[in-house]
């Protein structure tokens, strides 16, 4: 299984883009992780929030494959503890899925589209947070779900 995520706009912070780094570069001892960034969007100053979540939705789903198992981290999404998450990274893993994609959206959220096309929305905390930090955050929970499946000393339970 290929683990996907799509985040909306680059990073401007090199602190927080090294740090991303590395968890995806552990990351690759596990699973093969793959994370792409869908440039931000030009003139958006010239757009409304609606027209901007479109334009971001096209690029979103123009990334995804039929068979690929969308989920969202939105604000509204189901809540997990790590060691509950790296259960449900199991069950994908067990169930044959070839590709599992992950997608952080831009500042105003999702098209409708997109929350059609997903599958089923995750939400890493009730509090915001950047867009930017969202991805270290949700990184490095992959890598601990991954570290919990092999009863690796990185989590301490």
């Amino acid at each position: 299984m290929t683990i996907k995520l799509i985040a909306v706009g680059k990073t401007d912070h090199k602190l927080l883009e090294n740090l991303i780094n590395d968890y995806v570069k552990r990351l690759g001892f596990y699973i093969k992780f793959t994370f792409e960034i869908i440039p931000d969007i030009k003139n958006t100053k010239n757009l409304s929030e609606v027209e901007q979540k479109s334009k971001e939705g096209k690029l979103i789903l123009d990334k995804i494959n039929t068979a690929d198992v969308l989920i969202l981290l939105d604000e509204n999404g189901k809540q997990y503890d790590s060691v509950s998450f790296s259960e449900v990274l199991q069950k994908y893993m067990n169930s044959g899925l070839k590709q599992l994609v992950f997608v952080i959206g831009g500042p105003y959220g999702f098209s409708p589209d997109v929350y059609n096309r997903s599958n089923t929305k995750l939400s890493l905390s009730k509090m915001t947070f950047s867009h930017q930090m969202i991805r270290l955050f949700f990184i490095e929970q992959l890598y601990r779900g991954f570290t919990i499946l092999r009863n690796e000393p990185y989590h301490h339970r």
